[in-house]
C-alpha cells in the first residue's frame, strides 16, 4: 500500500516549500496538441501521451503539485465561438485527473484541480449561472478525488468569489490565484482587497498566476499578503507568473502586447532569472512557488534549485544540470568552460539578436471587460462583419 502523502495544507502550515508545475496550455500549443484562440484543454482525452509526458517533466524538474490540465475546461468555454470538440466536458476533465493522479504516484506529489474564469461571467450570466458551471468541474474533481482545488486566472475578483464558495462544499483545501498585478483586477479591486475577500470566502491559500512577469507578480501577492494581514486574517500564499518579461504591460497583462501570443519567445526569462524569482518569493513569504503560461520544465527545475537548501534535496533532474553552469566544465571549447561560474551567469545580460527591435512595446489598451459587446458569449463562430470590425478598430489604435 503506498503511503499518505501530506497534503498541501500541511506541508505549508509546516513552513515547507510547495513547487507548483509549469504553464501546459502554451509548452502545448507549441508541440502542437493546443489550438491557439480557444486554449482549451481537450490534449487531455485526445493526446494524452503528450499530457502525460509534461507531466513527468515538471515532476522530474522538482514540482510536486501535478495540476489537472482543466485549463478553461468549463462546457460554456468548449462550445464557445465555433470551438467544435469530439469530447465532453465531463471527458476532458476525468481524463485529466487521471493523468495528473498517474503521475502524481510515481512521486510525493499532489493532485490539484482547477477551474478558471468563464465567458459566462465575462457576459454578464447571473452568479447562479456560473456556480453551475463550476459545480459540473466540481462534480469530477470530487469524484475523482483531487488532493485540492485551486481557482485559477480570474480576471474580476467578484467570480473567484463565486469559485472559491462552490469549492469550498467539497471540505477539500482551496487556493484562490487571480490574473492580476499590483494594480489590481479588471474592476479596480486592489490586490490586499481581492486577496481579503477571497480568505473571507473561504480560500486557505491566495495568489496570483499568469498575465505578468515573475517579479510584478511577487509584488501583487506581496501586497495581498500585507492586506490580509492587515484585515487581521490568515492564508498561506501562492505565485505562479508568466515565463516572460512584461515591463510594458497596462493592467490587463500579456495579451494587451501586441506580440501575444505568437511573437513573445524574445521576452522568455532565462533559468537564471528564475533562481532570482524564487529567492524573491520565498524572502517575502511566498511558499507555493510555480508558473505558468510560458514555464518549462527547465524554468521549474531552477526555482527548485534554488530553494534546494531550504527543501533538503535537489530534483531528479539537476542530474543532468551543473549548479550554476559547473557542467561546462567539460566542454571543448576552453572560453565556454571559462563560464562554468555562478558570477558570470548571475550577470549576465543576454542579448537579443534584434538589433531592429524595440526592448519594449506599446500594449493595446482596448479597456474591454466584463459586459462589453465583443466580450460576449457566442457558440456560432467569429463571422467575417465580426473580424473585419475588429481589424478596422485594431487598426485606429
Amino acid at each position: 500500500m503506498a503511503p499518505v502523502k501530506k497534503g498541501v495544507l500541511e506541508r505549508l502550515d509546516a513552513g515547507e516549500v510547495v513547487i507548483g508545475d509549469g504553464g501546459f496550455v502554451f509548452a502545448l500549443e507549441k508541440r502542437g496538441y493546443v489550438k491557439a484562440g480557444p486554449w482549451t484543454p481537450e490534449a487531455a482525452a485526445e493526446h494524452p501521451e503528450a499530457v502525460r509526458q509534461l507531466h513527468r517533466e515538471f515532476l522530474r524538474a522538482g514540482a510536486n503539485v501535478m495540476q489537472t490540465f482543466t485549463f478553461y475546461a468549463s462546457d460554456d468555454k468548449l462550445e464557445n465561438r465555433g470551438n467544435k470538440l469530439s469530447f465532453t466536458g465531463a471527458q476532458i476533465n476525468e481524463a485529466a485527473c487521471d493523468l495528473a493522479r498517474e503521475v502524481a504516484n510515481e512521486g510525493d506529489a499532489l493532485v490539484a484541480g482547477g477551474v478558471s474564469q468563464t465567458p459566462s461571467y465575462l457576459s454578464c450570466k447571473s452568479e447562479t449561472d456560473v456556480k453551475a458551471i463550476f459545480k459540473k468541474q466540481l462534480d469530477v474533481f470530487v469524484k475523482k478525488n483531487v488532493d485540492f482545488l485551486i481557482a485559477e486566472y480570474f480576471e474580476h475578483v467578484e467570480e473567484a468569489v463565486w469559485a472559491v464558495e462552490v469549492l469550498k462544499q467539497t471540505g477539500k483545501p482551496v487556493a484562490a490565484c487571480l490574473c492580476v498585478g499590483p494594480e489590481g483586477d479588471m474592476h479596480g479591486v486592489s490586490p490586499g482587497e481581492c486577496a481579503v475577500r477571497l480568505v473571507k470566502a473561504g480560500a486557505q491559500i491566495v495568489g496570483v498566476n499568469c498575465h505578468f512577469d515573475p517579479m510584478t507578480c511577487v509584488e501583487a501577492v506581496k501586497m495581498m499578503k500585507e492586506g490580509v494581514e492587515k484585515a487581521g486574517l490568515k492564508a498561506h500564499y501562492m505565485v505562479q507568473p508568466l515565463a516572460y518579461h512584461t515591463p510594458d504591460c497596462s493592467c490587463q497583462g500579456f495579451i494587451d502586447l501586441p506580440e501575444f501570443p505568437f511573437g513573445l519567445e524574445p521576452r522568455i526569462l532565462t533559468r537564471w532569472d528564475m533562481h532570482k524569482y524564487a529567492r524573491e518569493a520565498y524572502n517575502v513569504g511566498i511558499r507555493f512557488i510555480g508558473g505558468c503560461c510560458g514555464f518549462e520544465p527547465y524554468h521549474i527545475r531552477a526555482v527548485a534549485e534554488e530553494l534546494a537548501p531550504e527543501r533538503g534535496f535537489l530534483p531528479a533532474a539537476s542530474e543532468k544540470h551543473g549548479n550554476w553552469g559547473a557542467g561546462l566544465e567539460m566542454h571543448t571549447k576552453p572560453w565556454v568552460r571559462a563560464r562554468a561560474r555562478r558570477d558570470y551567469w548571475e550577470n549576465l545580460r543576454p542579448a537579443s539578436g534584434r538589433p531592429q527591435c524595440a526592448s519594449m512595446s506599446v500594449p493595446d489598451g482596448w479597456g474591454v471587460t466584463k459586459g462589453h459587446a465583443d466580450l460576449m458569449q457566442q457558440t456560432e463562430a467569429t463571422t467575417q462583419d465580426q473580424l473585419k470590425q475588429l481589424f478596422d478598430r485594431s487598426k485606429s489604435h
